[in-house]
């Protein structure tokens, strides 16, 4: 399976950009990044449109999605490893998770969505989002294996 992650917004050198980068180094699947930002000014329900039209196209056509939104779903780290695993099983070759910009998703992409997951109720930076889904990735890829990297 291929994991890929689309995001508004272009990551700087930093801590967050590096708890991303050392969690994707540690996973056995694959897992791209796609950056995308827009050009054009625009504000409120254009710039979700705009920037739901390059997430949509960064990733594989045919990809199951799952949408980061703070009004999404909220698992235990075990939960999302099962939905994981079952994707996996179920043959699922590219598994795509997208974020959005300050103003959110468009409704477009949450209703495309396969899962639309949260990280709990509070806001968290968008950069940092990047590193948690990263880690909650690799805890779902050594939950599945059976190693000890996750003690619940």
């Amino acid at each position: 399976m291929r994991l890929w992650l689309a995001a508004v917004g272009r990551a700087r050198p930093g801590p967050a950009r590096d708890l991303f980068e050392e969690y994707r180094g540690r996973m056995s699947w694959p897992l791209t990044l796609k950056e995308v930002e827009t050009k054009k000014r625009v504000e409120g329900e254009e710039l979700k449109r705009l920037e739901a039209e390059l997430l949509l196209s960064a990733i594989p056509d045919g990809a199951t999605l799952v949408a980061l939104d703070e009004r999404g779903k909220v698992f235990p780290s075990e939960e999302f490893a099962r939905k994981v695993g079952t994707w996996r099983d179920g043959g699922v070759q590219d598994l795509a998770f997208v974020i959005g910009g300050a103003d959110g998703l468009a409704e477009e992409v949450r209703r495309r969505a396969a899962l639309v997951l949260a990280f709990g109720p509070m806001t968290w930076p968008h950069m940092l989002v990047r590193g948690m889904l990263a880690e909650q990735l690799y805890r779902a890829q050594q939950i599945l294996a059976g190693h000890p990297y996750h003690r619940a």
